[in-house]
């Protein structure tokens, strides 16, 4: 079926394939600016714990290559900067040229210059050769991505064999949290989105996207169909966030 037949979720709205890169693309040219100072506000801090962890698994040595895709601001990308250290190399990707050109001045400001690249670039067709990467990370980007699956199996071929990658992401949370979550989530963030950035919609289009995205088990599942060996999850504050990891075998 074609992009202009299919149709996609784009939080609970349904729309044409073809037409929800560019609706995710307004998202978050409309928030770059605040997104650093959101995340903060709206996890109270544990996104940088969230991101912490996340990266005490790349298990990257000096003198390695790391991708981060849909990388946005930066975060995974300084950290694997330092431990590939200054003979290895990191490319910074994502879609939106505002996030991007944020995520490079800030690298910049931490004088993390000269091994890394900045690179637009889309999850489902990443621009790089086979084999080219130790590591990928994606976080909290992969529910954004139209065609989950594709990004998945381009992730895999870029990997060297042997590759990791890791998968930050927004998950289901364990039944008790969930009216809590909910209320915080449909109520909270889009008035915290309304007063910081101007912007409840796209909030509320970020809580919505969360309830859409797949449950660890289906994730796992669908890291295993694009390939991926030793595939599991590591649910994080809950399940409120997941991190799915599995390698190039």
């Amino acid at each position: 079926m074609a992009d202009s037949d299919r149709t996609v979720d784009f939080g609970f709205e349904q729309v044409a394939a073809a037409d929800k890169a560019e609706r995710v693309r307004a998202v978050f040219a409309s928030v770059a600016g605040k997104y650093d100072v959101m995340n903060d506000l709206m996890s109270f801090g544990a996104h940088r714990l969230w991101k912490h962890f996340t990266l005490s698994l790349t298990g990257l040595r000096p003198g390695q290559c790391a991708l981060d895709v849909a990388g946005g601001t930066g975060d995974l990308a300084a950290g694997m900067l330092r431990q590939v250290g200054k003979s290895g190399r990191v490319v910074l990707s994502d879609v939106n040229p505002a996030m991007l050109e944020i995520g490079r001045d800030r690298l910049l400001d931490k004088g993390l210059v000269g091994n890394v690249e900045c690179i637009v670039a889309d999850a489902e067709r990443l621009p790089f050769e086979d084999n080219s990467f130790d590591c990928v990370t994606i976080g909290f980007g992969l529910r954004n991505v139209t065609d989950k699956a594709a990004a998945l199996k381009s992730m895999h071929r870029v990997l060297k064999p042997g590759g990791q990658l890791l998968v930050l992401e927004f998950s289901t949370p364990v039944a008790g949290l969930k009216p809590l979550y909910d209320a915080y989530s449909f109520k909270v963030l889009p008035w915290l989105g309304d007063l910081v950035a101007k912007d409840a919609a796209s909030y509320r289009y970020l809580a919505e996207s969360i309830r859409m995205h797949p449950s660890q088990e289906v994730l796992l599942d669908m890291l295993r169909t694009a390939g991926f060996g030793l595939a599991r999850y590591h649910n994080l504050t809950g399940g409120i966030v997941a991190v799915h990891r599995g390698y190039k075998v």
